[in-house]
């Protein structure tokens, strides 16, 4: 019986071949529109580290004075250097890290050869496995090297090819600027999405190419870049404010296993303020959070206002789409409404008519998930000629490819449902009686 609905459906789908593609490209041009625009939120949305993203939390606190203090504030984004290294200290964390980023040159020794601009990463010993960062070669630094302000560095695998050809350049020399440090180090291919770790860069900002100790950076007084945050009236050099605890410019990462761990830290961060305060230090009343990884996205907004809004309005083109597509195929159906009177009339039932045209109408949803789908594939390759930093990311992937033709079968169906009732529901002795 179904082999010979589906006859039907191809025979009267290629009767009116006009019409049939004006339902197809209708159903076609609004699965292309939505499913570029759901792509786009599915990549800048998704978790970036679906394996730890439960046990990895951003601490805050307030030390700024009481000056414009409003009751209900948020605290700022970052912490000091005061606060970074009394939290890292106490190590309330299984693992635990303050970090900034920054910039530097690659001096070739080869005078022949161009310097490199590169992005550094400047963080605590426990970044990589804090992370679970994937290394070719070698491994990070230690706590006590951070300590000591050794010369070493971690390089990406982009950078290791650049430089060293690819090869274990672990023991190799390197020179950022005026400085010369030794290689102990080379990470994989490694780009979380989004780049969660330190939203002041940009949240969609490609991983550093070059990784050092904190301390050392701070030491060498090496360029950084990201958000920084002073208060008070003091006159500081720049050492001085990065060692501070004036001026904000340390993102903080901490790994708790449990949910009781995370309620003990958070009550940390209570008592923390608390002696801050009688320190003399805060001066404003406890104001403290702690944000798992995907609530620490949704603090700062990391999705753009302009992908919401053009989600929301593809999705609005979609609907338009089907009740478009609804019009052509009540008209077509009830164009035909002698055919059906006479099958109705020779026995067939109405549950057999609802079905076929249902049937008719699914094949047009399956055609318009190919013409869809090619839109789509259009449409994320001119977002990825756009100059925007989240641009490289969207791809169309398994799962949005089975939304695309799941959404145009589902559409199709919708439009389907009210014109397939109404000519299942045509009076064979009536129409028989009007021919």
């Amino acid at each position: 019986m179904f082999a010979y609905y589906l006859r039907l459906a191809l025979r009267s789908l290629r009767r009116n071949p006009a019409l049939t593609v004006l339902m197809v490209l209708a159903i076609g041009i609004g699965i292309g529109a939505s499913v570029t625009t759901m792509t786009v939120m599915h990549v800048l949305s998704g978790d970036p580290m679906p394996d730890k993203s439960d046990v990895l939390f951003y601490p805050r606190v307030d030390p700024e004075e009481a000056l414009y203090f409003e009751p209900g504030a948020e605290p700022p984004h970052q912490l000091t250097y005061v606060d970074a290294m009394n939290l890292l200290r106490d190590a309330r964390g299984r693992r635990q890290a303050a970090m900034s980023g920054g910039g530097s040159v690659v001096v070739p020794e080869q005078t022949d050869r161009e310097p490199i601009l590169i992005e550094t990463r400047y963080s605590t010993a426990d970044f990589f496995a804090l992370f679970d960062v994937p290394f070719l070669h070698g491994a990070g630094w230690s706590a006590e090297q951070d300590a000591a302000r050794d010369r070493v560095v971690v390089l990406s695998r982009a950078l290791n090819e650049q430089v060293f050809g690819g090869g274990n350049s672990v023991g190799e020399t390197i020179r950022l600027g005026d400085d010369v440090f030794r290689v102990i180090g080379v990470i994989d291919q490694w780009r979380p999405n989004p780049h969660f770790y330190d939203l002041t860069t940009g949240p969609y900002a490609e991983s550093e190419d070059a990784y050092l100790p904190l301390e050392t950076a701070i030491e060498l007084e090496m360029a950084r870049s990201g958000d920084m945050s002073c208060f008070g009236d003091e006159r500081q050099s720049p050492e001085q404010q990065q060692r501070s605890g004036h001026c904000m410019w340390l993102q903080y990462w901490v790994e708790l296993e449990t949910p009781g761990d995370r309620d003990a830290y958070l009550q940390y961060l209570e008592r923390y303020s608390e002696v801050q305060r009688e320190a003399g230090r805060f001066e404003r009343p406890n104001n403290v959070r702690l944000h798992s990884l995907n609530e620490w996205l949704e603090v700062r907004e990391v999705v753009p206002d302009d992908v919401r809004l053009q989600f929301w309005v593809a999705l609005g083109f979609l609907v338009v789409c089907i009740v478009n597509t609804i019009g052509l195929m009540l008209a077509k159906f009830l164009r035909r409404s002698g055919e059906i009177g006479v099958r109705r009339a020779l026995g067939a039932t109405r549950r057999s008519v609802f079905l076929q045209y249902l049937l008719e109408a699914s094949m047009i949803g399956v055609v318009g998930a190919v013409v869809g789908v090619l839109l789509a594939l259009a449409g994320l390759a001119a977002v990825r000629l756009q100059p925007v930093d989240y641009a490289a990311f969207a791809r169309l992937d398994l799962p949005m490819l089975g939304l695309a033709v799941g959404l145009s079968i589902l559409a199709s169906l919708l439009a389907g449902l009210l014109p397939a009732w109404q000519a299942c529901r045509i009076a064979p002795a009536l129409q028989l009686k009007s021919e």
